[in-house]
């Protein structure tokens, strides 16, 4: 069974990137911290009913959704699939640049 803490960071870390959203930006929106909407999605903290609301609220989602294990829909998945397969490909750009960088001179 999952903890209700789990799926709370699972689905806002998820509805978040759907979103387009950064924990910055989030934070932002409902007046919180960044580090403390990180602890949300770490599970090292739970928001008071308030600040659930306003989470719902900032990423355009009804409070429940927040701990729903139903899957999400399909436009949704392919929008987050999209967005994992570009932060992938930063990371790979980004790491291909260093090694370059690294190459002796002539290689």
């Amino acid at each position: 069974m999952t903890s209700l803490r789990a799926l709370l960071a699972l689905n806002m870390k998820n509805q978040r990137r759907i979103a387009g959203l950064s924990q910055e930006k989030l934070a932002e929106l409902v007046g919180a911290s960044t580090h403390y909407i990180g602890m949300i999605e770490m599970e090292r903290q739970f928001p008071s009913p308030e600040m659930l609301e306003r989470i719902a609220a900032a990423l355009d989602i009804d409070s429940p959704e927040l701990f729903s294990m139903k899957t999400f829909p399909k436009e949704s998945m392919k929008k987050f699939q999209g967005l994992v397969l570009t932060d992938i490909e930063h990371i790979i750009n980004s790491r291909l640049n260093e090694l370059e960088k690294n190459l002796p001179s002539g290689a």
